[in-house]
């Protein structure tokens, strides 16, 4: 049974690492910045070596092809992005990325003859760091958004996405349209604590959470800190503690996939010696399936009346819904079937961050691969893996992909 080389990878993630370094140990590459044309053309340049074509398309989406028996065929994908968050990590998305161009040069090394073509793809821009929304290319690729929109997205300059790709010189003439694709992989470092804390080697991931995400305004009455009573006052941020231990509440309810998180909140009038008058906050939930992402909205919507015994009223505006992710079981059966030969362990997992194969499992066959990262830290200078780790995640990769492949 082939491996992939080991040294090898962890050679091409050091170097690539350097782009954009910082000097606590992370990276800053952000999508479609200078720091990212140098690490496209490192990443063509290792592509051209190997003999495999690159293309790009028109929102800088790179597409890199080990060319198999039947052109004819729909390929077998896998890839991931390399756009970094500010001050963030040297794994999050460039590991799925150059593990997928080790599987390529790996085919290569062993002369090995697949049915379909292999693509790997660095999708642009799905940190969202620069640019919003996040997964913005991957979402016009698969027709979640129309090329005009995410076109003109700017960033905090007034720098639009079309000006960021015609600057580093990464706007292709490929149209950015889903072409058929036999299956899809991507291969991800777990942003979590799951693997490490369990000793698993790879996370089989079976489903991406779905989001919903809330503003709600909490309105009171603003009066003098010293001269209001306790009894008398109608103050909105004692009644917004109330709901944020409401909110954690509903999280754990619906433990373990259940997610509740309040990220942001704005008291107004914010002076020290005056009783708060109004809060804005976000709310947002998380899970794999619509109906508790239903019910936790339905006991936030309850929790937020409840308020009103407080003389405080609450209004909930839903402003973002995310639907739910199942990945697909045929996909999944390779990889489970991969972890099996290799002799590794692993264990079904849930996602709860978005990624570009979430999309891309809209119009293909797809799921998706998570390996350890050390505490779970990720979108942080600390992110680490080790190697050992890095080098299980990528031939469980190779084989999920090759088997694909070698499938009329």
């Amino acid at each position: 049974m082939i491996r992939i080389d080991a040294p090898r990878l962890w050679s091409t993630l050091a170097m690539m690492a350097q782009i954009g370094g910082t000097p606590a140990g992370g990276v800053t590459r952000l999508a479609l910045s200078e720091e990212d044309r140098i690490a496209r053309n490192l990443l063509r340049d290792w592509a051209l070596e190997a003999g495999f074509a690159c293309d790009v398309d028109s929102m800088g989406n790179m597409f890199i092809r080990r060319a198999g028996k039947n052109r004819d065929l729909p390929p077998v994908m896998t890839g991931s992005h390399m756009d970094s968050q500010p001050l963030g990590g040297n794994y999050d998305g460039i590991y799925g990325v150059l593990a997928g161009l080790e599987v390529l040069r790996t085919l290569n090394d062993h002369q090995v003859e697949t049915e379909r073509d292999i693509v790997l793809v660095n999708w642009t821009n799905e940190e969202g760091a620069r640019f919003a929304p996040a997964m913005l290319a991957s979402g016009v690729w698969s027709g979640q958004f129309s090329e005009e929109y995410a076109l003109a997205r700017a960033d905090n300059a007034g720098v639009t996405v079309g000006e960021a790709l015609d600057a580093i010189g990464y706007r292709g003439t490929q149209p950015a349209r889903a072409f058929p694709v036999h299956a899809c992989y991507e291969l991800h470092i777990e942003q979590g604590p799951i693997l490490e804390d369990e000793a698993i080697d790879i996370g089989l991931v079976r489903a991406a959470m779905g989001q919903r995400w809330f503003t709600l305004t909490l309105d009171g009455f603003a009066a003098h800190a010293g001269t209001t009573p306790m009894h008398s006052r109608r103050d909105a941020l004692t009644a917004f503690a109330e709901l944020a231990l409401m909110v954690e509440e509903i999280g754990y309810q619906h433990k373990p996939d259940g997610r509740a998180t309040i990220g942001m909140a704005q008291v107004t009038p914010n002076s020290r010696n005056v009783v708060p008058s109004r809060v804005v906050c976000s709310v947002e939930f998380r899970h794999p399936q619509s109906e508790v992402l239903e019910a936790m909205e339905v006991a936030l919507r309850e929790a937020a009346e409840g308020l009103a015994t407080r003389g405080v009223t609450a209004n909930v505006e839903r402003i973002f819904d995310y639907a739910p992710i199942a990945f697909d079981e045929a996909c999944l059966a390779r990889s489970e079937k991969a972890v099996e030969a290799l002799g590794y362990s692993a264990k079904p997992m849930v996602s709860g961050a978005g990624h570009d194969t979430c999309y891309i499992s809209k119009i293909a066959p797809a799921s998706m691969i998570f390996i350890p990262c050390e505490k779970g830290i990720s979108h942080n200078e600390a992110e680490k893996i080790l190697p050992e780790w890095s080098e299980k995640g990528a031939n469980v990769l190779l084989h999920s992909v090759l088997s694909a492949a070698l499938e009329k």
